[in-house]
């Protein structure tokens, strides 16, 4: 990638690892600089992993953009590795915030937000709240962890689910008495040991994985996820949210998407697809660009006035 400057960021003494994508025109800019695009990646995803086709779309319509790894994961420092904490996610989100607005050029009243996956979830959290977030960008989110287990008991053997299950709470006991964690697969085929072991899941995965990306996690991410509860604070959200439902999602729940999206009175477009459905290379990944650029350049350029 030509169009593409690596910067990091501080959060806790820990260096984070991003990308800075300068918008490629000024169309959206205004009196006080271009707005910016924050965005980071779903479970044990890296910022290598398809999120380059996603910040380019939008660079290219205007706006500037700063992907970032979480600690632990990709290109970032910090330790352990491969473990996902959800509040300190979360806390990567913010520290972006503030480094993307630092950046010369870049309006501090007009910060996007955008997530995929469990990262669809961690911008809603994040903007909950407060008054300096400009637009939310929400694509196939995982805001409800209860709900996410249900849907996994309806589409993964039971067996499966019980193995990783005991492999997390061996990881838990593992990490209390000061050993290190149990880890398992992010993707494997039907019937092995992962996070995700759908049909077509890992060809899925595989295609968007970049050189950073590890097929592997702390075991202990259903017992983190499984608490994981977007709607509490969806109604505290001022900024204008586009909800991006793959309708035959068998990972992130649909109706939990909806439920969430109308309490934080969401733009929502629905997709014919399954999870991996709109990422470059697949069939809907034109679409919900163009749906992004125009939730975002309608707000955004409205903002200006």
């Amino acid at each position: 990638m030509t169009d593409v400057q690596d910067v990091a960021f501080q959060i806790g003494g820990t260096r984070c690892a991003a990308w800075y994508f300068r918008a490629h025109n000024e169309s959206l800019a205004g009196s006080g600089g271009r707005p910016v695009v924050v965005m980071a990646h779903g479970l044990g995803g890296t910022m290598d992993s398809g999120l380059a086709p996603f910040a380019q779309r939008l660079a290219a319509a205007g706006l500037d953009v700063l992907a970032f790894d979480y600690r632990g994961f990709g290109a970032s420092d910090g330790r352990p590795r491969q473990q996902v904490r959800l509040e300190d996610q979360l806390d990567d989100y913010r520290a972006a915030i503030v480094a993307a607005v630092a950046i010369d050029g870049v309006d501090p009243n007009r910060v996007v937000l955008w997530g995929v996956s469990l990262s669809g979830g961690h911008v809603l959290t994040v903007s909950a709240g407060r008054s300096d977030i400009a637009a939310v960008v929400s694509m196939t989110p995982l805001v409800n962890g209860i709900a996410a287990g249900r849907l996994a008991l309806a589409n993964v053997p039971k067996a499966s689910i019980a193995r990783s299950t005991a492999l997390g709470y061996r990881s838990k006991v593992n990490r209390r008495i000061g050993r290190g964690p149990v880890m398992m697969p992010i993707v494997a085929d039907p019937g092995e040991l992962g996070a995700l072991t759908l049909p077509g899941y890992k060809a899925d995965y595989l295609a968007i994985a970049g050189p950073t990306w590890e097929n592997r996690v702390d075991a202990a991410l259903g017992s983190e996820i499984g608490g994981y509860r977007v709607g509490k604070c969806a109604s505290d959200i001022t900024a204008p949210v586009l909800m991006q439902i793959a309708d035959f999602d068998r990972s992130a729940p649909p109706h939990a998407a909806a439920e969430t999206a109308f309490a934080a009175r969401a733009e929502v477009r629905h997709y014919p697809c399954d999870h991996f459905g709109i990422y470059h290379g697949q069939d809907w990944f034109d679409a919900a660009c163009d749906h992004q650029i125009l939730f975002l350049t309608r707000h955004l350029a409205s903002s200006t006035a």
